[in-house]
């Protein structure tokens, strides 16, 4: 995905399957490809959750890409013997994988009776962000740095005369030569896309 100089970008997930299983292996699977090389964070979410012959979800996120965090879009489900039983199930599932410093966007949780048998399911969904702790620019890995430097750059189209060269060997404690060559790394990155 290509979100040159944009703040703020919409992505979206979509589901539809006659099983619960496959549908929710399917939302995580695409949460857990595509949001962790996404730069910024959740800062707000819709989650669209319905039931028939076929399961639908769909997670449209808005990402502000200002500050970067950890995103997640997790996706659970249980049956019970009743709707409250199959809620709870979904909700302890859910909260085990939601971290200390998780904070949630946004959640969704409905339940389904099939018609036959009369079992209950409960889908839940949530939305959330773990900032990241800051920590010193010189704490940063190559990875980081070069991702620092490549926002920077994008937001005034990849022009490399922006930047002091000096300032952010500093703040980053290491060579200017190792600036010029993350700048030369991040702008044949930037022409080959």
């Amino acid at each position: 995905m290509d979100f040159k100089g944009c703040l703020s970008v919409l992505v979206s997930f979509h589901c539809e399957s006659s099983s619960i299983e496959d549908c929710i292996k399917e939302i995580n699977k695409k949460s857990e490809g595509i949001l962790p090389d996404l730069a910024g964070f959740v800062n707000s979410a819709k989650i669209l959750l319905s039931f028939g012959a076929f399961m639908n979800l769909g997670v449209v996120l808005a990402i502000d890409r200002s500050t970067n965090a950890h995103k997640v879009v997790r996706a659970e489900f249980s049956s019970g013997k009743n709707k409250e039983d199959a809620i709870n199930k979904t909700l302890e599932k859910l909260n085990a994988v939601i971290p200390e410093k998780g904070r949630i966007v946004e959640f969704e949780v409905k339940t389904y009776t099939t018609p036959v048998t009369r079992r209950t399911y409960a889908v839940g969904v949530v939305v959330y962000n773990v900032f990241e702790q800051r920590k010193s620019a010189s704490e940063y890995t190559l990875k980081e740095r070069r991702r620092m430097i490549a926002t920077v750059l994008e937001l005034f189209n990849y022009n490399p005369k922006v930047l002091n060269i000096s300032e952010l060997a500093r703040v980053f404690g290491v060579s200017r030569d190792s600036i010029y060559y993350d700048i030369e790394q991040i702008l044949k990155e930037a022409k080959v896309k």
